[in-house]
């Protein structure tokens, strides 16, 4: 086995995750076996209680977790499956170090950072490696190197690579090299402080991944090669990229970082081949096609809070050769101005999940816009409760109709609690989490699409469709076209009478990749194009 570990210094949102991604990316590519893990070191046992303005997306693994955004680039850009062993926070660390005490684990000895903090830590690292069976295992730290938090991580992972020792665990630092505009130049100082202070940790990293949005002169490399202790080689030059993310692994390539760590962990490996990245990169690039998708949340101003959202979108205009240029658009706005003005034009409109009753009058109202005027639509999680409560108000007639998450008092509770949901008083990881079997009705648009009638999607919320409504709404055309593998939970929904409107209860953006699009955005953005076209789905 052999390890690499993923530090950042000088600011946070550095893109630490996005490197280790593309460097397993890389190291796939060169017939090696890779698995991911992430040590976060807030205090928090998991993020699933945090608010996406805080911490961006919550990601949902197959198995449950609700674990950090970066473990879906993981996923995105290899073909790892990941589980609750793959990402760790320092939450999780002190609460089973504190249990294990509590329990007389330690047999009445002074429990403290170290060693027992940092051997819980190490234990999460070797368990990885037993389960995952990989040639390379690539840990990544969050936060910044100095933070006060993080200093139990890269103790442990200090003491962990000497034990390994040179030629099986290696060190990547991400850090900033900015451009100074007064100046006129990139200015390493950043970098030089970042390395000092993980030197003095006991770390001197192998590898400096420098993000800049311009070229690293051959002065600015040799320069941070001297002063930071690391072989000009090994100044590996990360820039801004122009289209997409998707760039990155091939970018990394050209400065031969996946070439210089094989060497370094004396991996014997042919050159990675990257043709089908490349064709991914020219379709997002030069695509053959336009469309613009609205999407319509209500955590629009962070990018993260709809990271796996916006990636499956791409994901489906690269399987459609369609260029997508996403419009985001905050469902509070929608309710002050009314949809016309701001949903005219677009070839498809999605609503996508959530919680709390801020803005959902402004997801309704883009619901009922894309159905009266059959716009492709596609609805996730909450979205799809919106489908409902939009159309028992306006087609059924249910005054008042609502979800009791937001109205406790409505006359027409379509959307209600779980039952199991009842009496929870604990909100950390007791949603219906995880993938879960989706049978899906022959015939249905969903069951031509996915070419499948039984599938396995990945959920996570505590409220469902009422199956006391069940009856009139599908006499309605409102079809009822996938179902928990006991048939009792809705999970998928399709109107009879419009091109194309489609919504799921599960999230379906957590198992896209850029070169196997999840089946119903690829359907989605085929529509949208369509009807953008004007030639219609």
């Amino acid at each position: 086995m052999k390890y690499i570990f993923v530090t950042g210094g000088v600011v946070s949102s550095l893109g630490k995750g996005l490197t280790a991604a593309a460097l397993g990316t890389l190291l796939e590519n060169r017939g090696l076996k890779v698995c991911l893990q992430k040590f976060d070191p807030y205090l928090n046992v998991d993020p699933g209680t945090m608010n996406p303005y805080q911490h961006g997306e919550v990601y949902v693994l197959d198995d449950g977790t609700e674990t950090d955004l970066d473990l879906g680039h993981y996923e995105r850009f290899t073909h790892v499956k990941l589980t609750r062993l793959n990402n760790l926070t320092s939450g999780r660390v002190y609460l089973n170090v504190l249990e294990r005490e509590r329990r007389g684990g330690y047999l009445g000895k002074t429990v403290q950072v170290i060693p027992h903090i940092t051997d819980e830590i190490q234990d999460r690292i070797r368990e990885v490696a037993e389960v995952s069976k990989a040639d390379v295992l690539i840990t990544e730290i969050g936060g910044t190197t100095g933070d006060i938090e993080g200093l139990p991580f890269l103790e442990a992972i200090r003491e962990f690579a000497l034990e390994q020792g040179p030629a099986n665990a290696i060190f990547l630092h991400v850090t900033l090299v900015p451009f100074i505009r007064a100046a006129g130049e990139l200015k390493t100082k950043p970098t030089q402080q970042s390395v000092a202070k993980l030197r003095e940790i006991g770390i001197t990293p192998h590898i400096l991944v420098c993000r800049c949005d311009r070229p690293l002169s051959k002065e600015v490399r040799q320069k941070i090669s001297l002063f930071c202790n690391v072989p000009y080689e090994a100044v590996i030059e990360e820039r801004d990229v122009e289209h997409s993310i998707y760039e990155v692994p091939l970018m990394l390539q050209r400065e031969r970082m996946d070439e210089l760590v094989c060497r370094l962990l004396q991996l014997a490996t042919p050159p990675a081949d990257m043709s089908h990245w490349q064709d991914i990169l020219r379709r997002l690039i030069a695509p053959q096609h336009r469309v613009r998708i609205g999407v319509v949340g209500k955590y629009i101003g962070l990018q993260d809070a709809y990271k796996s959202v916006y990636e499956a979108l791409t994901h489906g205009g690269v399987a459609n050769d369609c260029g997508v240029e996403i419009e985001r658009l905050e469902a509070e706005q929608i309710e002050k101005e009314g949809p016309d003005r701001l949903l005219k034009g677009l070839g498809g409109i999605l609503v996508p999940g959530g919680f709390g009753d801020r803005g959902i009058e402004g997801k309704i109202a883009a619901v009922r816009y894309a159905r009266e005027h059959r716009i492709p639509f596609l609805g996730l999680c909450l979205g799809m409760q919106m489908a409902t409560i939009e159309f028992g108000r306006h087609v059924l007639g249910l005054a008042g109709a609502h979800s009791t998450e937001f109205d406790k008092t409505t006359p027409h509770p379509v959307i209600a609690l779980m039952e199991e949901q009842k009496g929870l008083t604990e909100l950390g990881g007791t949603m219906r989490l995880g993938a879960q079997e989706v049978q899906l009705k022959v015939g249905s648009r969903a069951a031509r699409l996915y070419g499948a009638f039984v599938v396995h999607e990945r959920h996570r919320h505590r409220y469902e469709f009422n199956n006391a409504y069940r009856d009139r709404y599908e006499a309605a055309g409102f079809l009822i076209t996938g179902t928990s593998h006991h048939g009792e939970l809705v999970e998928l929904i399709e109107l009879a009478d419009h091109p194309f409107f489609v919504a799921c209860q599960f999230h379906p953006e957590f198992q896209s990749k850029p070169d196997a699009a999840h089946p119903l955005f690829r359907g989605f953005i085929a529509a949208a194009r369509q009807y953008q076209s004007g030639r219609g789905p």
